[in-house]
Protein backbone atom coordinates (compact mmCIF):
# COMPACT_ATOMS: atom_id res chain seq x y z
CA UNK A 1 0.00 0.00 0.00
CA UNK A 2 1.12 3.55 -0.76
CA UNK A 3 0.99 5.89 2.36
CA UNK A 4 1.17 9.80 2.40
CA UNK A 5 3.07 10.92 5.05
CA UNK A 6 1.73 14.63 6.47
CA UNK A 7 4.31 16.89 7.62
CA UNK A 8 1.86 17.87 11.21
CA UNK A 9 0.80 21.65 9.64
CA UNK A 10 -1.25 19.51 7.68
CA UNK A 11 -2.70 17.08 9.96
CA UNK A 12 -6.01 19.26 11.24
CA UNK A 13 -6.57 19.69 7.25
CA UNK A 14 -6.60 15.68 6.85
CA UNK A 15 -8.60 15.67 10.04
CA UNK A 16 -10.91 18.03 8.67
CA UNK A 17 -11.62 15.84 5.40
CA UNK A 18 -11.72 12.92 7.68
CA UNK A 19 -14.31 14.79 9.75
CA UNK A 20 -16.43 15.78 6.20
CA UNK A 21 -16.20 12.66 5.31
CA UNK A 22 -18.05 10.54 7.84
CA UNK A 23 -20.43 13.01 8.18
CA UNK A 24 -21.29 12.46 4.94
CA UNK A 25 -21.19 8.88 4.97
CA UNK A 26 -23.52 9.40 8.02
CA UNK A 27 -25.72 11.24 6.50
CA UNK A 28 -26.38 8.49 3.71
CA UNK A 29 -27.31 6.15 5.78
CA UNK A 30 -29.49 7.96 7.70
CA UNK A 31 -31.23 8.45 4.82
CA UNK A 32 -31.63 5.16 3.52
CA UNK A 33 -32.20 4.29 6.87
CA UNK A 34 -35.15 6.70 6.77
CA UNK A 35 -36.35 5.73 2.99
CA UNK A 36 -36.51 1.99 3.77
CA UNK A 37 -37.78 2.01 7.14
CA UNK A 38 -40.17 4.37 6.97
CA UNK A 39 -38.75 6.41 9.44
CA UNK A 40 -39.70 10.80 8.96
CA UNK A 41 -38.11 11.60 12.17
CA UNK A 42 -34.89 10.46 10.84
CA UNK A 43 -34.84 11.96 7.38
CA UNK A 44 -35.78 15.15 9.31
CA UNK A 45 -32.50 14.57 11.44
CA UNK A 46 -30.58 14.57 7.93
CA UNK A 47 -31.99 17.53 6.31
CA UNK A 48 -31.31 19.74 9.87
CA UNK A 49 -27.54 18.56 9.84
CA UNK A 50 -26.88 19.64 6.65
CA UNK A 51 -25.90 23.32 8.07
CA UNK A 52 -23.40 21.77 9.99
CA UNK A 53 -21.72 19.84 7.12
CA UNK A 54 -21.84 23.02 5.02
CA UNK A 55 -19.56 24.55 7.90
CA UNK A 56 -16.97 22.11 7.73
CA UNK A 57 -16.74 22.60 4.19
CA UNK A 58 -16.38 26.45 4.70
CA UNK A 59 -13.79 25.76 7.73
CA UNK A 60 -11.52 22.87 5.31
CA UNK A 61 -11.46 26.04 2.31
CA UNK A 62 -10.36 28.49 4.92
CA UNK A 63 -7.75 26.24 5.77
CA UNK A 64 -6.27 25.51 2.13
CA UNK A 65 -6.32 28.90 1.70
CA UNK A 66 -4.49 29.55 4.31
CA UNK A 67 -1.54 26.41 3.55
CA UNK A 68 -1.73 27.94 -0.18
CA UNK A 69 -0.74 31.10 0.57
CA UNK A 70 2.86 29.76 2.17
CA UNK A 71 2.92 27.04 -0.50
CA UNK A 72 6.86 28.16 -1.00
CA UNK A 73 7.12 26.51 2.46
CA UNK A 74 5.80 23.34 1.32
CA UNK A 75 7.11 20.33 -0.52
CA UNK A 76 5.85 19.47 -3.97
CA UNK A 77 3.45 16.38 -2.07
CA UNK A 78 2.22 18.81 0.45
CA UNK A 79 0.98 20.81 -2.42
CA UNK A 80 -0.39 18.42 -3.87
CA UNK A 81 -2.36 17.06 -1.39
CA UNK A 82 -3.68 20.62 -0.13
CA UNK A 83 -4.88 20.93 -3.98
CA UNK A 84 -5.91 17.30 -3.92
CA UNK A 85 -8.78 18.42 -0.91
CA UNK A 86 -9.85 20.91 -2.31
CA UNK A 87 -10.46 19.28 -5.52
CA UNK A 88 -12.34 16.36 -2.81
CA UNK A 89 -13.78 18.34 -0.18
CA UNK A 90 -16.72 19.28 -3.04
CA UNK A 91 -17.80 15.93 -4.14
CA UNK A 92 -17.58 15.16 0.01
CA UNK A 93 -20.42 17.72 0.43
CA UNK A 94 -21.87 16.51 -2.54
CA UNK A 95 -22.27 13.62 -1.12
CA UNK A 96 -23.94 14.77 1.38
CA UNK A 97 -26.55 17.05 -0.36
CA UNK A 98 -27.58 13.84 -2.36
CA UNK A 99 -28.34 12.35 0.61
CA UNK A 100 -30.41 15.41 2.27
CA UNK A 101 -32.45 14.84 -1.44
CA UNK A 102 -33.04 11.31 -0.60
CA UNK A 103 -34.15 12.51 2.77
CA UNK A 104 -36.73 14.59 0.99
CA UNK A 105 -37.67 12.12 -1.27
CA UNK A 106 -38.40 9.85 1.32
CA UNK A 107 -40.50 11.95 3.64
CA UNK A 108 -42.62 12.29 0.62
CA UNK A 109 -42.68 8.85 -0.02
CA UNK A 110 -43.43 8.13 3.08
CA UNK A 111 -46.70 10.21 3.12
CA UNK A 112 -48.22 7.49 0.36
CA UNK A 113 -48.90 4.01 0.53
CA UNK A 114 -45.98 2.08 0.68
CA UNK A 115 -44.80 0.85 -2.55
CA UNK A 116 -44.19 -2.77 -3.07
CA UNK A 117 -42.12 -2.58 -6.08
CA UNK A 118 -38.79 -1.71 -4.23
CA UNK A 119 -37.18 -3.79 -6.52
CA UNK A 120 -33.29 -3.96 -5.93
CA UNK A 121 -33.44 -0.56 -4.01
CA UNK A 122 -31.66 -2.09 -0.68
CA UNK A 123 -29.21 -3.53 -2.51
CA UNK A 124 -28.29 -0.28 -4.65
CA UNK A 125 -28.69 1.30 -1.54
CA UNK A 126 -25.41 -1.17 0.21
CA UNK A 127 -23.60 -1.38 -2.07
CA UNK A 128 -23.61 2.62 -2.75
CA UNK A 129 -22.67 2.84 1.09
CA UNK A 130 -19.81 0.15 0.92
CA UNK A 131 -18.60 2.24 -2.33
CA UNK A 132 -18.37 5.27 -0.05
CA UNK A 133 -17.23 3.59 2.74
CA UNK A 134 -14.66 2.42 0.03
CA UNK A 135 -13.58 5.78 -1.12
CA UNK A 136 -12.94 7.65 2.00
CA UNK A 137 -10.97 4.45 3.79
CA UNK A 138 -8.85 4.61 0.85
CA UNK A 139 -8.42 8.34 1.27
CA UNK A 140 -7.88 7.99 4.98
CA UNK A 141 -5.50 5.47 4.68
CA UNK A 142 -4.01 6.83 1.34
CA UNK A 143 -4.66 3.77 -0.19
CA UNK A 144 -4.11 3.56 -3.84
CA UNK A 145 -5.28 -0.74 -4.25
CA UNK A 146 -8.15 0.40 -2.44
CA UNK A 147 -9.12 3.52 -4.66
CA UNK A 148 -8.34 1.55 -8.06
CA UNK A 149 -10.52 -1.14 -6.21
CA UNK A 150 -13.15 0.48 -5.85
CA UNK A 151 -13.22 2.90 -8.80
CA UNK A 152 -13.96 -1.02 -10.50
CA UNK A 153 -16.92 -1.44 -9.01
CA UNK A 154 -18.94 1.75 -9.67
CA UNK A 155 -20.13 -0.27 -12.97
CA UNK A 156 -22.31 -2.64 -10.77
CA UNK A 157 -23.76 0.24 -9.28
CA UNK A 158 -24.46 1.59 -13.16
CA UNK A 159 -25.91 -1.84 -14.21
CA UNK A 160 -28.33 -1.63 -10.66
CA UNK A 161 -29.60 1.56 -11.48
CA UNK A 162 -30.30 0.14 -15.67
CA UNK A 163 -32.19 -2.04 -14.56
CA UNK A 164 -33.99 -0.30 -11.44
CA UNK A 165 -34.56 2.61 -14.04
CA UNK A 166 -36.15 -0.04 -16.25
CA UNK A 167 -38.36 -1.64 -14.06
CA UNK A 168 -39.79 1.66 -12.47
CA UNK A 169 -40.81 3.21 -15.61
CA UNK A 170 -42.75 -0.19 -16.26
CA UNK A 171 -44.58 -0.22 -13.36
CA UNK A 172 -45.74 3.10 -13.71
CA UNK A 173 -46.87 2.39 -17.36
CA UNK A 174 -48.21 -0.92 -16.41
CA UNK A 175 -50.33 0.70 -13.11
CA UNK A 176 -50.88 4.52 -13.37
CA UNK A 177 -51.52 4.68 -9.41
CA UNK A 178 -47.86 4.03 -9.22
CA UNK A 179 -46.88 7.03 -11.38
CA UNK A 180 -45.63 8.96 -7.91
CA UNK A 181 -44.41 6.93 -6.04
CA UNK A 182 -42.21 5.37 -8.81
CA UNK A 183 -41.71 8.69 -9.96
CA UNK A 184 -39.74 9.46 -6.44
CA UNK A 185 -37.73 6.35 -6.41
CA UNK A 186 -36.37 6.95 -9.87
CA UNK A 187 -35.04 10.34 -8.22
CA UNK A 188 -33.52 8.29 -5.45
CA UNK A 189 -31.95 5.83 -7.74
CA UNK A 190 -30.11 8.72 -9.82
CA UNK A 191 -29.15 10.44 -6.53
CA UNK A 192 -27.11 6.69 -5.13
CA UNK A 193 -25.59 6.39 -8.91
CA UNK A 194 -24.39 10.09 -8.56
CA UNK A 195 -22.99 9.41 -5.16
CA UNK A 196 -20.89 5.68 -6.65
CA UNK A 197 -19.89 8.39 -9.36
CA UNK A 198 -18.76 10.74 -6.26
CA UNK A 199 -16.50 7.82 -4.65
CA UNK A 200 -15.03 7.16 -7.76
CA UNK A 201 -14.01 10.40 -8.16
CA UNK A 202 -12.31 10.75 -4.83
CA UNK A 203 -10.64 7.33 -5.18
CA UNK A 204 -9.27 9.36 -8.59
CA UNK A 205 -8.12 11.79 -6.33
CA UNK A 206 -6.20 9.69 -3.86
CA UNK A 207 -4.22 8.20 -7.07
CA UNK A 208 -3.02 11.58 -7.67
CA UNK A 209 -2.32 12.46 -4.10
CA UNK A 210 -0.32 9.62 -3.51
CA UNK A 211 1.30 8.83 -7.07
CA UNK A 212 1.24 12.40 -8.16
CA UNK A 213 -0.80 11.05 -11.65
CA UNK A 214 -3.97 12.00 -12.95
CA UNK A 215 -6.48 9.17 -13.66
CA UNK A 216 -9.35 10.84 -14.41
CA UNK A 217 -10.97 10.15 -17.58
CA UNK A 218 -9.12 7.13 -18.06
CA UNK A 219 -10.76 3.88 -19.44
CA UNK A 220 -8.87 1.45 -17.23
CA UNK A 221 -8.06 3.40 -14.09
CA UNK A 222 -8.63 0.90 -11.88
CA UNK A 223 -5.61 -0.97 -13.33
CA UNK A 224 -2.00 -0.77 -10.95
CA UNK A 225 0.59 1.07 -13.45
CA UNK A 226 3.12 -1.47 -14.73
Amino acid sequence: MDTLVLDAPLQDLRDKVLLLGGQAEDALSRALGALIRRNSPLAEQVIHNDDTIDSVEVEIDELCASLLMRAAELGPADVRFVIGVLRTTPMIERIADHAVNIAHHALRLNDEPEFKLYIALPHMATLVQALLTAALDALTQSDTAKARQTIRRDNEVDLLYRRMFAELTASMTRDPSTVTRAAELLFVIKHLERIADYATNICEQVVYLVEGRSIKHTPDAWQHPD
